[in-house]
């Protein structure tokens, strides 16, 4: 009778195979941080004090007050895998886009909203990874997967974990890649040593500030890890045909100029993105483009809910759309477009 053979025991998971398993699960950037209140914090608070959060409550009441510590999400929490995930493609930029006469009567559309909704994409990619982590891991733990939508200083501890830093912009950029990333996190009650952040390499450029149409990017003492720039949501275009209800006033509907969902241009003209790598998953491939008004004027909501019902779009809601068309609509048959008339 042959004896027994006692399998080997797995080591102890590291920090480099955590990194390695988001990384062979389609994740171009991870890194760790670890699950601690960030000093960053306070660039938040103040933020929200100073108003700049507009009419998004849930970052000023206290969904916004979680963000204090991530073990508010995860009383056990001690490491936070953070990841990246690249969106770009190799259509146009909105700044090279609208600069050509025959696309007048056409809407943009921000390029994160061009594909799949990247919730489901994010979830599904980082339920792998935790799945992963668990078949390699000699000890049990627990975790909690995080996109977007958790009360997260998701930048924060994205540039701690090393991925990149947070630019004057207020996107998290990457030196190698740029900024066209989608951010998630796994909170663990793993050990994992934690990485170091970047320095700012934004130095004295401001071309995503000259570039604002609505000088929505403002300079903020409290700033100061964000390259001292801060974002005035009430004045940006992304918020004003994303999260922004009801009517426009006429200074919001002009400003929104030719944009129909979100605004690219901090990002189209960040130097960064120069020469940003392009993504190959299909999933981000551009079906929601730049497209024509009148294609999205008659849809009626049920029409919205089956064209977009696994879209971003989804977020703006079929009112906000259609506000949304007619103010561009409008815009272009008065010749406004974006930063051709100050926003009040």
């Amino acid at each position: 009778m042959s004896a027994s053979i006692t399998p080997p025991r797995k080591t102890a998971l590291t920090t480099e195979r955590a990194i390695a398993i988001a990384q062979e699960c389609g994740f171009e950037l991870a890194g760790i941080a670890a699950a601690l209140p960030a000093a960053d914090y306070a660039r938040f608070e103040a933020w929200r004090a100073g108003g700049y959060a507009a009419e998004m409550t849930y970052l000023t009441d206290r969904r916004g007050d979680l963000r204090s510590d991530p073990r508010n999400l995860m009383a056990s929490a001690r490491s936070i895998l953070c990841v990246g995930k690249l969106y770009n493609t190799a259509a146009p930029y909105s700044t090279e886009f609208f600069s050509v006469q025959e696309h007048e009567s056409r809407g943009w559309i921000s390029r994160y909203a061009w594909g799949q909704d990247y919730h489901d994409v994010m979830r599904d990619q980082l339920e792998r990874v935790a799945a992963r982590l668990r078949e390699e891991s000699p000890d049990p733990f627990e975790s909690r997967i995080c996109v977007d939508t958790a009360p997260l200083l998701e930048r924060t501890y994205a540039r701690l974990a090393g991925l990149g830093w947070i630019g004057k912009n207020t996107c998290l950029i990457n030196q190698q890649s740029g900024s066209w990333f989608f951010l998630g996190e796994i909170l663990l009650s793993l050990d994992l040593l934690p990485g170091t952040p970047p320095p700012d390499r934004c130095g004295t450029c401001r071309r995503c500030i000259d570039a604002c149409p609505t000088a929505a990017l403002v300079p903020s003492e409290d700033s100061a890890e964000a390259g001292g720039f801060t974002l005035d949501a009430a004045r940006c275009i992304s918020y004003l045909t994303i999260e922004k209800r009801g009517a426009f006033s006429e200074a919001e509907r002009e400003a929104v100029g030719q944009h129909l969902f979100g605004c690219d241009i901090c990002q189209d003209v960040c130097p960064w993105n120069g020469k940003a790598p392009v993504t190959g998953d299909p999933a981000f491939a551009a079906q929601h483009y730049a497209p024509e008004l009148a294609s999205l004027a008659t849809l009626t909501e049920v029409g919205f809910h089956q064209k977009f019902r696994a879209s971003p779009l989804r977020r703006a809601k079929h009112e906000g759309l259609e506000r949304n068309v007619e103010a561009v609509a409008a815009n272009q048959a008065a010749g406004i477009k974006p930063g051709t008339r100050p926003f009040r």
